[in-house]
């Protein structure tokens, strides 16, 4: 949607994103690649899988065919040569020492990935340690690469692996959107509704208001299961063949819509991992319309 077409309610502006995470270095294949316009487009990190540049190229084209005006990328834990502490400690680990035209080759300065140097990844923090979100109050839109604990976060061994810091961080800033990946299994979006009171530590058990909270769609909305009856099944594979069609699962929380986002009770959540299981190896990217005050 070009920025000319927007519609605006009162000082807020409909402002259309396309969400993407964990590309892995792998391009959209052409029958995937998003068609639709965007004003912002957001990359929630693992740009690569092993941090080679020919993966940063890759992943370069593949914003190159998203057709947005603005376009924002942060780093995951697979980037870790853009972690320059954490790529010199694993340059410097490796035994016998690389051949520096070999780092230069694949990396672009520092080595190439062998099993030796593939156990510390970049960006990461000590669990027990925690790390500092600098998330001021009145952010409208916060990007990250893992979740918050709570939000989207069940791994394949069904395990939450979200951060709690992180969850407190955006419970007190209270953003209209958090979108974010590296969970691949937590792909999905929900509208969370903030309880009343905040709680002095805020978790996911204390400070949503569950009743007012909307799963807008999670992967078990999309694929079948074994348990499901021949009409649920059908009614999915309608669902998944019609945002398929799309090339993007689409959703509004604009003035008008049936679920509008109510800014400073309200958060949009966005898991928009992109790399999927064996049985579905691509997830869909998100195209959100949600409303952001006009400038000045």
């Amino acid at each position: 949607m070009d920025t000319t077409e927007n519609s605006t309610s009162g000082y807020n502006i409909k402002t259309r994103f396309i969400i993407i995470s964990d590309t892995h270095g792998e391009e959209f294949k052409p029958e995937a690649k998003p068609l639709k316009h965007a004003d912002v487009a957001i990359h929630c990190g693992d740009l690569t899988d092993q941090s080679k540049i020919e993966e940063y190229r890759a992943t370069i084209r593949l914003l190159k065919d998203i057709d947005a005006s603005l376009k924002l990328v942060i780093a995951g834990n697979h980037d870790f040569t853009m972690d320059n502490p954490v790529f010199k400690r694993k340059i410097a680990e490796v035994r016998p020492p690389l051949d520096p035209d070999v780092v230069r080759r694949e990396y672009g300065d520092y080595g190439e990935p062998v099993d030796t140097i593939i156990g510390r990844l970049g960006f990461q923090y000590h669990p027990e340690k925690g790390h500092k979100f600098s998330i001021e109050k009145g952010v409208d839109v916060v990007i990250t690469n893992g979740p918050p604990k709570g939000i989207m976060d069940y791994t394949g061994s069904c395990q939450r692996a979200g951060c709690p810091i992180l969850f407190g961080a955006v419970a007190r800033a209270r953003p209209r959107l958090h979108c974010f990946g590296h969970i691949h299994e937590g792909w999905g979006a929900k509208l969370v509704t903030w309880s009343d009171q905040l709680s002095e530590t805020p978790s996911h058990f204390t400070d949503i208001d569950n009743e007012r909270s909307i799963i807008v769609e999670r992967l078990s909305g999309l694929q079948k299961s074994r348990f499901d009856t021949p009409e649920i099944t059908a009614a999915k594979l309608k669902k998944a063949e019609y945002y398929s069609h799309e090339r993007c699962y689409t959703t509004s929380h604009c003035t008008g819509d049936a679920n509008p986002l109510e800014w400073g009770a309200q958060t949009l959540f966005v898991n928009a991992a992109i790399k999927g299981t064996e049985d579905h190896p691509v997830q869909l990217p998100w195209l959100i319309d949600i409303e952001l005050p006009r400038a000045g």
